[in-house]
């Protein structure tokens, strides 16, 4: 009996919970979606939208339930990946909790409705916070700097920068969202011809973007790739001459 009940005190209950960070590129920026929570812990403070998994549903069909009830965004509009399980026994002071994180990504996002369980939801621009320490509630500071990275990563080596950006496209509008998620400048020549020649990453659409001033672009879709073959490394051979261009180095309209 006492060894019985020494293995049942090691093994205490523990509750799953699924937290989202949900980017898109907006105003120029890429932005995160919070929510100010509303319950204790962390009354008042930025959080992660997320919740508990229940009994009868997967980690997938939780974060798609949490994503409408907290946002009032459509789940399946985005790309949805696991991002890992975060699991520090101190992450949550309501006791041992342990964290499924999805990363999503999704073309110019609509304003988030906040839920039940939140006073607002707001987009805010990631480089306002991956900097700082102990802003958002619990340990959700940590996850957003691992899905910025993780983000960063699929854009070498995947598609999914084309999940960005409304159908149809120009590579102006596809090289912005690697300028605002790599924060730098790349050169436009040396871009277009690694993205057009990448094995299905692009499909051109026979028609193009004609603006005010500037040459016509040509439009795309998004291929069956999603794998990028060759990939598009964050080195000097797609980049311009310093971070200062981002700014000089706009979208082809």
């Amino acid at each position: 009996m006492i060894k019985k009940s020494r293995r049942a005190a090691e093994h205490s209950s523990m509750y799953v919970t699924v937290d989202l960070v949900i980017f898109t590129v907006l105003q120029d920026a890429l932005q995160v979606l919070l929510i100010e929570r509303g319950n204790e812990p962390y009354l008042g403070r930025w959080a992660l939208p997320g919740g508990y998994v229940r009994d009868a549903e997967t980690l997938d069909e939780a974060a798609l339930r949490e994503l409408d009830e907290e946002t009032g965004i459509d789940g399946r509009r985005l790309h949805l990946e696991q991002l890992r399980a975060y699991s520090d026994p101190h992450r949550d002071p309501r006791g041992r909790i342990i964290t499924v994180a999805y990363l999503a990504l999704g073309p110019e996002l609509p304003l988030p409705t906040a839920g039940t369980d939140a006073r607002a939801a707001r987009w805010i621009p990631v480089t306002s916070l991956v900097d700082s320490q102990g802003t958002l509630a619990f340990d959700h500071d940590v996850i957003l700097r691992d899905a910025l990275e993780q983000a960063r990563s699929r854009l070498e080596y995947s598609t999914v920068a084309a999940a960005f950006c409304p159908e149809p496209f120009t590579v102006g509008d596809l090289r912005h969202v690697y300028e605002v998620i790599w924060g730098v400048a790349l050169d436009p020549s040396n871009f277009r011809r690694k993205v057009t020649h990448a094995e299905s990453f692009l499909v051109p659409t026979g028609e193009r973007r004609y603006p005010e001033v500037g040459r016509p672009a040509a439009l795309y879709r998004r291929g069956a790739a999603r794998l990028l073959i060759p990939p598009l490394l964050r080195s000097s051979d797609v980049t311009g001459t310093g971070t200062s261009r981002v700014a000089a180095v706009r979208r082809e309209r």
